[in-house]
């Protein structure tokens, strides 16, 4: 185990609207604000996503399982922000109903807001940590020195 304290540094609030690309505007967000380490709250309307909701065996590398939430959802869930090389990551896990119906998973593609989205952005001051391909999972991982 490895962990890093800090602070938070400035806290943003978003609010997506109807059609808006959620994930693309985490990042650009992000860029334009110089933001290199944060976590992040969501919760309202999503549709048009693709989540991932485990792999198919407790293997490496993992092989994941796919979801698609094609028609809208109330969803929440928290996620966090670091640089892989010269692009912010996103590692989001949340939990997506419809009716009776839910869904927890990683948001990995895709996603537009269904209405109304509101995030909360904490940036994190003091952290230095970033993401880098790990050769075991072949994901794109937290590393931290």
């Amino acid at each position: 185990m490895k962990y890093q304290t800090g602070e938070i540094a400035r806290v943003i609030v978003v609010k997506f609207e109807d059609g808006d690309a959620i994930l693309e505007g985490l990042i650009d967000i992000v860029k334009k604000e110089g933001i290199r380490a944060s976590i992040f709250y969501l919760l309202g309307g999503i549709k048009n996503a693709r989540i991932v909701v485990g792999p198919e065996k407790d293997e490496l590398p993992p092989i994941p399982v796919w979801r698609a939430l094609d028609e809208s959802h109330e969803m929440v869930g928290i996620g966090t922000i670091f640089w892989h090389k010269d692009e912010p990551r996103i590692h989001f896990h949340g939990a997506y109903g419809k009716h009776d119906r839910m869904k927890a998973g990683c948001l990995r593609e895709m996603a537009e807001t269904f209405i109304i989205l509101e995030g909360i952005i904490f940036e994190l001051k003091g952290i230095d940590a970033t993401r880098d391909l790990d050769p075991n999972s072949n994901m794109v991982l937290l590393d931290m020195p």
